[in-house]
């Protein structure tokens, strides 16, 4: 930053990298969402009734629904979407099942808490309502859409970062201080080995709390200590934690808006 201000004279802004969270649900919630709208003319109308549910490999069937169909889409961004076909006598034209899909899967793209991609998660369309008429697909996919926002926001939602494994290699007198820089960065230590004349010191550590780290530790270590790091999983935010990033998503989206 010092180079690019004084020696090549242009202005720059830094911004800490934005962490790749992720958002799921901890427990099953039901909404409805009825879209209506009559502006002369054909109108538009599509109601909708979706279970959801926080999805993991070989769980049973949806309780006490009739299922009719069933299909898991993989996502790009990690984790599946598993959307169930469980209508029965013609609440909804079959027909229209596909743009419900479309609108539950453009709000996973932009999650209800922090806009976050949205991961495993099951969702059954169980029940709903159609006009002769007025009914179409923008109906049903913002109906869905709806719907699906609506449950997520009352089904336990769960802000997920990503944790990463990191070994720093440092020489034994700095080991202590290289252990505790690394415990204020919500780092969990599993242990401590050797490496060549180095100490390796192994521990997890939220993304969120690597950023300037390879500076903090060059300073700590007059530049004796070097890490190596590698994607290890999505963790659960602890709720403060995780209660600060909504209320920031919320002031800048309201301020967007402005």
């Amino acid at each position: 930053k010092w180079k690019i201000e004084h020696q090549h004279k242009l202005e720059v802004k830094f911004n800490k990298p934005r962490i790749p969270y992720r958002e799921t649900i901890r427990r099953m919630s039901e909404s409805s969402y009825r879209h209506k709208k009559q502006s002369g003319g054909a109108g538009q109308f599509g109601e909708v009734y979706m279970r959801i549910e926080p999805w993991h490999e070989g769980m049973p069937e949806p309780a006490g629904l009739n299922v009719r169909g069933r299909d898991t889409y993989p996502l790009d961004w990690g984790g599946n979407l598993v959307f169930y076909n469980c209508i029965v006598g013609g609440a909804i034209d079959v027909r229209f099942l596909p743009s419900i899909l479309k609108g539950v899967m453009e709000k996973m793209h932009v999650g209800p808490l922090t806009g976050s991609y949205v991961r495993d998660v099951r969702v059954s369309v169980y029940d709903g309502k159609m006009h002769p008429v007025d009914s179409n697909d923008i109906s049903f996919k913002i109906a869905g859409l709806q719907a699906f926002r609506q449950a997520f926001q009352v089904a336990d939602p769960q802000l997920l970062e990503p944790i990463y494994h990191i070994e720093v290699l440092c020489p034994d007198d700095l080991t202590c201080g290289v252990m505790g820089d690394l415990q204020t960065r919500r780092a969990i230590v599993e242990g401590i080995d050797s490496e060549g004349h180095f100490q390796k010191v192994v521990a997890k550590v939220p993304l969120a709390e690597m950023d300037g780290y390879s500076s903090s530790l060059r300073s700590l270590s007059q530049g004796r200590a070097k890490f190596r790091s590698r994607f290890y999983e999505y963790a659960a935010v602890p709720f403060e934690l995780q209660k600060k990033l909504i209320d920031e998503y919320s002031k800048t989206a309201k301020e967007e808006l402005s």
